[in-house]
């Protein structure tokens, strides 16, 4: 991805074995197609596009996987969080239908891929159980498989229970599947490569353009310029424009932890409740015991910071739905960017005149949607139409989710008032080491952080997105953009699109109220 996070401990890392290939000499490329973004959309795009015979230079300012890509708890599904019910009131029946299809076609591309490219990622099938939740109405239940059976998904069924305690009735959609997300990466990108694929590292993307019928990206501090017939940006959060596709999704964090469990003792498969804020569930075998990885209390982004408190009451959860989970052994959280209408942005980015295109919104199933994208793209790219690229479109209207649209934007317009609001605390005197906090100095806020050796660390509060205010994210110890979903380090780096500048500098000077 565009930028990387730090993370509180968390279970995959970076992209598993050697670094990929090296890094290409951008002085010398003539790429037909640059992809920004390393994570698995732009690392499927540009695999995809290369393969059928495209010059494709992928660019990313740290590593394949750094980004939310390394975060995911790695379901591959066709059972959509929002849930087909919803799919059908937003999108009709044959736009549910359709979502079905290009999930599932995710599902099967990536084991495809798996097998011609040799790929050793613990890749398997297996089912999956939307479960019904204490207090959630049994109808919604048979509500939700009479819309999966219209989509297409004729196979999913009413069973009385999972195969793991829980009281409730259950829906199983069969031959689901999970990967270790960063070997599945790792894997791909060298196919990549091996194909003719350029990949350069290190390589900070800071803006994006078009002119005539020619696309293009600025690179480095020296701003590089290089042009190619199209451009895909794939940052999680786009990079390419401030508003058009900005005010049609939000950003969440979602929050995960790993515990071991004895081998065998958790049966294989995915599980999730039907909470509206709902807990997701898989395992991750290893050669002696089983890793069980449980995910869920999501928030808007910046609009938290009991992370503490979220990781808790998902060990809380898990204790009591699997009492022979051990230790909690990892922690972590991701982003999710979650599109109004549930579907992902994929396709040619409003802001241009057709050259630059988009993949974003991925709505909590980002391994799919991401492998979505790299299908539409490469038909999008080679001139084809694809049968879903009308569902996917960044231009789509938001008209069936307007009033979510309106909260959500009224939401963004009231982070503007944190411009006038007084310091959090009363002086960098009240900073404890290894925290952060918005000071105003001199009548601007200045994000002030203290090192665990006391050092002040301050940087403009300032996004330079659209200017919102930044919140300290003590969690994972970065500043993050209540607005947009922008996130820095504590340097003021960015790690997170669609911002691509790192926040100001500001004066060595003390922060006053």
């Amino acid at each position: 991805m565009q930028g990387s996070g730090t993370t509180t401990s968390v279970w995959m890392g970076t992209v598993a074995g050697p670094t990929p290939g090296g890094s290409a000499d951008l002085s010398s490329v003539r790429p037909e197609v640059i992809v920004v973004g390393a994570g698995i959309a732009g690392v499927t795009t540009a695999y995809l596009l290369q393969r059928s015979g495209k010059r494709v230079l992928l660019l990313d300012d740290g590593l394949p996987g750094d980004g939310e890509t390394g975060r995911t708890t790695a379901h591959l599904s066709n059972a959509i969080d929002d849930r087909y019910t919803e799919m059908e009131r937003l999108h009709s029946e044959s736009g549910a239908r359709m979502a079905a299809d290009s999930h599932t076609a995710a599902i099967d591309t990536i084991e495809r891929i798996v097998e011609q490219e040799g790929i050793d990622c613990d890749f398997a099938r297996l089912d999956g159980y939307l479960m019904l939740a204490p207090g959630c109405d049994p109808a919604d239940l048979d509500k939700e498989l009479d819309a999966a059976h219209r989509a297409g998904l004729t196979d999913v069924a009413r069973v009385a229970h999972p195969p793991i305690t829980h009281p409730g009735p259950c829906l199983r959609f069969p031959r689901q599947g999970r990967f270790h997300a960063l070997k599945y990466l790792a894997g791909l990108t060298q196919a990549f490569l091996k194909r003719g694929g350029q990949l350069a590292t290190g390589a900070h993307v800071s803006s994006v353009g078009q002119e005539g019928d020619r696309a293009h990206v600025h690179v480095g501090p020296g701003h590089k310029t290089i042009e190619a017939d199209a451009v895909v940006v794939a940052t999680n959060s786009p990079i390419s424009d401030r508003f058009a596709i900005h005010s049609k999704q939000a950003p969440y964090r979602t929050y995960a932890i790993a515990a071991r469990v004895p081998k065998g003792s958790v049966p294989d498969a995915l599980y999730w409740d039907t909470l509206d804020i709902y807990h997701y569930v898989r395992l991750q075998p290893e050669a002696d015991r089983d890793l069980l990885i449980v995910g869920g209390e999501d928030h808007k982004t910046g609009e938290a910071r009991d992370m503490d408190e979220r990781w808790a009451a998902l060990e809380t959860w898990t204790r009591e739905h699997f009492p022979m989970a051990g230790a909690v052994e990892y922690r972590w959280s991701g982003q999710v960017m979650e599109p109004f209408d549930g579907l992902a942005f994929i396709g040619r980015d409003p802001a241009y005149g057709g050259r630059v295109f988009v993949a974003t919104g991925d709505s909590g199933m980002g391994m799919t949607h991401g492998t979505i994208a790299g299908l539409i793209l490469c038909e999008l790219i080679h001139g084809s139409d694809s049968h879903w690229a009308a569902l996917y479109d960044p231009a789509r209207k938001m008209t069936n989710k307007l009033g979510t649209y309106l909260r959500e934007n009224l939401d963004v317009a009231k982070q503007f008032l944190d411009h006038v609001r007084p310091s959090e605390v009363e002086g960098e005197d009240r900073i404890e080491p290894g925290q952060g906090a918005v000071l105003k100095m001199g009548g601007r806020p200045v994000a002030v952080y203290r090192d665990d050796a006391g050092a002040l660390h301050r940087r403009s509060a300032v996004c330079p997105h659209l200017k919102c205010v930044v919140h300290w994210n003590p969690g994972e110890k970065t500043w993050d953009c209540p607005c947009h979903g922008s996130r820095f380090t504590v340097d003021g780096k960015v790690l997170n699109g669609p911002a691509a500048a790192p926040l100001a500098p500001v004066d060595e000077a003390p922060a006053t109220r």
